[in-house]
Parts: structure tokens; sequence; C-alpha cells
């Protein structure tokens, strides 16, 4: 057997998100392709698998703009397992004609889906079977905390052919009592309807979860730090975010000029009220980790910088530029998540411990391993001293990646000063690929000169010792090598794909989060090469008998 995966222990794995999967329905889903993929990984000795969001997507299809914090995104369910439930005939799984096989035809596919969802729905009413009704009607009641305003949410939101919730008739737009009531008499087969989708998947995934833990991988999911307007957190909750009376945001979340995007990134999210969640002892956020890590072994905190000071910019303003920074509660908020799951961290202190000096393993008395949260805390951009010391505080991994590595030729920054207790990435899904980052000396979006951009290709092949003829297993040999407890590589970067294969452009909206693998493209070539490299800088699985 292998041992359960823990983020304090020398591994490696892959980035790639599910809808990058290959697949015959316009999407990579959680079926067939998946458990192919999570061999591929078992036998290159990976330890990990780590995606974005899984949640469902709206306009732009970005994971990070979800409708909800808590749902999962239905066009990531297999058809196939459909079929095998019985719900679908196979000739209704028939593949998709003419789609492009290395893209992501989002529209296609929610068309092609949405039928078989309904006819799988039907299948199931009308379907004898008091065991399935009953784990469905378990499902509803154990999630009903965000299921009954998730499923309404949707319902109405098709009623109001797609609107926002501030656009929605009062009543039901200020979830006065009586509307919400008729609501639900009204749409109840609706409503039933998204309970259902997210029963499936609450199925396939856990079906998926245990295969993987079966052959030794653990999955890293990814939570956005901010929820979005129109979304149903917003609308169920709009006494912890700050709106203005019409329910729209007052100010909204970004981030100020960075490496990426010369007028910063505006994300448009409404920021918290940070006061209101504190007396509520911050319960919308922990129950939000509860439902993440019930499918996930770790979780990667997306914006970590964000729960110690954000940048908040006036609502309508067209970039990120004029903004100002304001503090978060950084500390209590992490005491106060971490001690709901008894991590034994919520009771440590260690300010000005730098990153990587000290890895304390807590054990419980009897010598074994206590439980705790395993988080990840994406800490890139302007990592001040104070987000520092929070996040060592916590003794939460930090993130490294390699392409920031020789920007300025920051000795701290290189592969080989990397500290132990950090998660390195060659890159990650806001990054172009590894071939694409070095071929590309002239990316506009960014804030460097064309000269430092080659400076910056000069001292990584000089670093690397590279030709550059095979510069992305050059990078990927430098992540396995460093000293990071973890090291994670994108999907594309196994393949040396250019930035056709770039997953998003922070600061633009179309033409983004669209790539995924053709058949066969991870070849036992490609396996073979990874394990090789694997086991060579001891990020191999560990063994273990009872």
């Amino acid at each position: 057997m292998t041992e359960k995966p823990t983020l304090r222990q020398r591994s490696s794995g892959v980035l790639l998100h599910p809808t990058s999967l290959p697949g015959p329905h316009g999407v990579g889903d959680i079926g067939r392709e998946a458990y192919a993929f999570a061999d591929f990984l078992a036998a290159c000795g990976q330890t990990w698998w780590q995606m974005l969001p899984v949640g469902p997507t709206a306009h732009g299809h970005s994971p990070y703009f979800s409708s909800s914090a808590f749902a999962a995104n239905p066009l990531l369910l297999s058809l196939d397992k459909l079929c095998q439930d019985g719900l679908l005939e196979p000739a209704d799984i028939k593949a998709i004609r003419g789609q492009v096989k290395d893209r992501v035809h989002y529209a296609s596919a929610e068309r092609f889906k949405e039928p078989r969802f309904a006819k799988a729905f039907d299948a199931f009413e009308r379907r004898v079977d008091p065991a399935a009704k009953a784990a469905f009607a378990d499902f509803c009641e154990g999630q009903k905390a965000w299921l009954d305003d998730y499923s309404l949410y949707c319902a109405a939101k098709e009623i109001h052919q797609g609107l926002p919730w501030v656009e929605w008739e009062p009543g039901l737009r200020l979830r006065h009592p009586a509307a919400l009531e008729r609501a639900r008499q009204a749409f109840a087969t609706r409503i039933r309807y998204h309970q259902f989708l997210q029963y499936l998947f609450h199925k396939q995934w856990a079906e998926l979860k245990g295969y993987c833990a079966k052959i030794g991988l653990g999955l890293i999911g990814d939570i956005p730090i901010f929820a979005a307007a129109d979304s149903v957190d917003v609308w169920a909750h709009p006494e912890l975010f700050c709106l203005g009376p019409d329910g729209r945001p007052s100010v909204v979340a970004g981030v100020p000029p960075d490496y990426f995007c010369q007028k910063g990134q505006l994300w448009g999210n409404p920021l918290y009220r940070w006061d209101a969640m504190k007396a509520d002892g911050y319960s919308w956020w922990i129950e939000r980790f509860r439902a993440t890590l019930s499918r996930f072994d770790a979780v990667r905190l997306d914006h970590f910088i964000g729960f110690h000071n954000y940048w908040e910019i006036p609502a309508g303003d067209k970039d990120a530029v004029r903004g100002r920074w304001v503090l978060a509660p950084g500390e209590d908020f992490f005491r106060t998540v971490l001690r709901a799951f008894g991590d034994p961290r919520a009771e440590a202190g260690e300010p000005g411990v730098p990153s990587g000096e000290r890895s304390t393993t807590f054990v419980s008395r009897d010598g074994g391993p206590l439980p705790a949260v395993e988080i990840i805390a994406e800490d890139l951009g302007t990592l001040t001293k104070e987000v520092a010391a929070l996040r060592d505080r916590f003794q939460f991994p930090g993130m490294r990646v390699l392409q920031f590595s020789f920007c300025d030729w920051d000795e701290d920054q290189q592969p080989h000063n990397f500290p132990k207790r950090c998660v390195a990435y060659t890159g990650t899904h806001d990054n172009d690929t590894v071939a694409g980052w070095f071929r590309n000396l002239s990316d506009k979006s960014g804030t460097r000169t064309v000269e430092q951009v080659r400076l910056e290709r000069e001292n990584a092949l000089r670093y690397l010792g590279s030709n550059g003829v095979e510069l992305h297993w050059d990078m990927i040999r430098a992540t396995l090598k460093s000293p990071a407890d973890t090291a994670i590589l994108l999907a594309q970067d196994l393949l040396g794909l250019g930035s056709q294969a770039r997953m998003n452009l922070p600061g633009t909206v179309e033409n983004n989060w669209q790539w995924r693998l053709t058949p066969g493209e991870l070849t036992p070539a490609v396996a073979g090469r990874l394990a090789l490299m694997t086991g060579a800088y001891g990020r191999g699985p560990r063994r273990w008998t009872k």
C-alpha cells in the first residue's frame, strides 16, 4: 500500500484540470479518461493530481468565477457513467462529430450534455429503486445548508432567462420569505433537477477519489478567494459582502500592476465585509473549507495575500490602477478555521520564522500524526514581510514558480534555494507554458522591456546548463531537483507545448480555459522519462505494510 499523501513529504505531481482531459463529448470529464490519467500519474511515480476549482462556471468559463462556492460543474459529469447506471442508452452518448480535439468547445458541450442530463433525470424519477432514491434523499439532506439555495438560484436564473439576480423581481431578489416559498413551489421540478445533478457529481467524484486513493494518488483542489457577484453566495448572504442598496458591489477586487499586466487585474468580485464574517465566526468560510476538503486531500488557497491585505478598487473603474490596500483579519481568520478542524496549528504561533527554517511535525500522545488541514498558500505577487509572517505562523507551504526564478538573478528565487516548506511549479495556469515562455520575447501584457525578457532567458539557459532544445525537460528537472517538499508540473510542459496550450492569459476574458490533451498524447515514452526523473530526485511513492 501507499501512504496517505501529505505536503510534508518529498513528492511530486501534475497540474491538469479535468476539462483538459480527452473525450468524445466536447469537454473533459471525470469518467474514463480521468481514471486513465490517474493511472498515468501512478505509473510515473507521482503522488498528486492538482486541479483548478471544479465549481459551475458562467461567461468566459473561468473556474475562478463560479455561480457557487459549494456546488460542482455539471459539465464534468461523465455520460459514460450515466449509461453504466442505466440512466442513458448507449445511443445517447455517441461522440460529437467534427469537434476540435485539442480545444474545449463549451457551447457545443453544453448543447450536447444538457438534454442527456434531462433524460437521465426523467429516467431516475421514473425508476423504482428505493436504494437510489434513499441515497439521493440523504445527499439532499446532508448538503441542505448550501444545496437548497443553490438549486433555487439555478431554477430562478432559468425563469429569468439568465439575468443576474440583481435584475430579478424585487421579492425574489431581496429574498422575502413569501416570495422564496412561492418560487420553491413553482420551480419544484427544476429545483429537484439541479439537486440531482449535484448528487450525480457527488457520486461520480466519490468513485474517482476512492480509486485515486487506492493507487496512492492524492487530489489537490483550489479555493478562489472571492465569490462572483452574480452567484448564489452573494444572493443568499448579501450581509457578508460590500454591496450597495441595489445589491451591486460598491467596491471590487483585483490586483495592482504586476508581472502579468501593466494596468493590474480588475477581477470585479465584490469584497467581503470581514467585520460581519468575524461576528459570525467565519461560518461561511468554514463550511466552504469543509465542502472542498471533502473532495480533495489538499487545497491551494488562491490569492493568499488577500487574507492579510487586499486591493480595493472603486466599482465602475475600467482597470485596477486606482485602488488602495485594505487590511484583512488574517491571523484571527486562520486560527478560527483551523480550530474548527482540530488542527494543532490553530494554537501555534511563530511570528517571524522564515519559511522553511522550521518544519514542525505535530504528533499525538501515541506518536501518530494529528489531523491537519493541508493548505497551499498561493503567495505570488507582492509578498510583504507581514504576509510571509502570516504564512509561516501557520506553517503553510507557499509557492515558487520557476519562470519567476530568473528575472533579476535573485539568489533567493533560484531553484536550489527554494525553501523546503513550499510547492515548486514549472508554471501555473496563469503562466505561459515553459516552451511558450522561452520563445515569446514580446509579451505586451507584461511590465518588462524586451531587453529584460531577453536577459531573463539568458539567465535561465545559464543556470540550467541548457542549450534550449528541450528547455521544458530542463525546467522539469530543476523543479524536481529543488529542495521543495512538493513539486508540481504542468501537463503541457511534459509535452513541450507552446503558447497555444496556455490555459489562461491574466487580464483577458476570451479564449481562455480551452486547452485539451489529445488522445494518446501522454505516451509511454513521456511516462518513462518522468518516472526516471521522479525516482532520481527522491520523489517517488513510499510503500508501507500493516
